[in-house]
C-alpha cells in the first residue's frame, strides 16, 4: 500500500503546510516594516523605461516625499517602481521594496535600501496598505489599477482608515474618471462621496500638497 508521504518539492502544493508559509510572510513584513515609520507606496508601470516622462516624474515625487520625511514603498521591481526607489534613494530616504515571486522573475531594483520577498500576492497587498500614510498611483496596466481599486474599495467600505490616494497624470487617467462619473456613478453604483475618496495632482510638488494637506486637516 503507497503511503501518502509530503515531499520538500511539494510543500507550496500542500493547502495544510502551505499556511505556515503565508504565516511566515505576515510575520516578516510585520516585524521589518513596523519601525519603518511613516511611508507612502508608490504603485506603476514596471514597463516604463528611464526615458519615460513617467519614470523620471516618479523619481521626483519619490525624491520630495523623501526629503519630507517620508519612506517610499514599492513593488521593488523595475519601471515606476525602480524610478521610486531611486527618487528614495538620491534624497537620502528610506526606500523599500517588496518584491513579489512570478513566472516573469521579477528582479529587485538596485535603488533599495529593505527588500522583502513575496511569494504571495495578498500578503503582499497588505504590506502595501498597513504600512502606507498615502499611495501615489501613476500609470500602469492591470497590477496598478487593481493596487489602486482596491485601495478606495477599502477606505469606501471602511475596513481600513481613510488616507490620501492620488492619482498622477490627469491626461492617463482622465478617460477612467470620466467613465466612473458618467457611468458607475449615473448607475447609482457609487456616490458622489466615493468620487472624493481619490484626487488627481499633475505635478510632483502637487502630490507632497495634497499629501500634506490631507494631514494638515486631519
Amino acid at each position: 500500500m503507497r503511503k501518502n508521504v509530503i515531499m520538500r518539492d511539494d510543500f507550496t502544493s500542500e493547502d495544510t503546510w502551505r499556511i505556515f508559509r503565508i504565516m511566515s510572510e505576515f510575520v516578516e513584513g510585520f516585524e521589518i516594516l513596523s519601525k519603518v515609520g511613516k511611508a507612502a507606496s508608490i504603485f506603476g508601470s514596471s514597463r516604463s523605461k528611464p526615458n519615460n516622462k513617467y519614470y523620471k516624474l516618479a523619481e521626483e515625487i519619490a525624491y520630495y516625499l523623501a526629503k519630507e520625511g517620508f519612506a517610499v514603498i514599492t513593488g521593488g521591481g523595475p519601471g515606476i517602481m525602480e524610478a521610486g526607489n531611486k527618487g528614495a534613494k538620491r534624497a537620502r530616504g528610506h526606500s523599500i521594496g517588496l518584491n513579489i515571486q512570478i513566472p516573469m522573475e521579477q528582479k529587485p531594483n538596485k535603488y533599495i535600501d529593505t527588500l522583502l520577498d513575496f511569494h504571495y500576492f495578498f500578503v503582499r497587498k497588505v504590506m502595501f496598505v498597513k504600512y502606507a500614510k498615502a499611495f501615489v498611483i501613476m500609470p500602469g496596466g492591470y497590477g496598478t489599477l487593481d493596487e489602486f481599486f482596491e485601495a478606495i474599495n477599502l477606505i469606501q467600505t471602511k475596513r481600513i482608515q481613510r488616507f490620501p490616494v492620488v492619482l498622477f497624470g490627469r491626461e492617463y487617467w482622465e478617460g477612467m474618471v470620466k467613465w466612473l462619473k458618467e457611468k458607475v456613478l449615473k448607475n447609482s453604483n457609487i456616490s458622489p462621496y466615493d468620487l472624493d475618496i481619490f484626487k488627481i495632482a499633475d505635478t510632483p510638488k502637487e502630490v507632497v500638497q495634497v499629501i500634506n494637506r490631507f494631514y494638515e486637516k486631519a
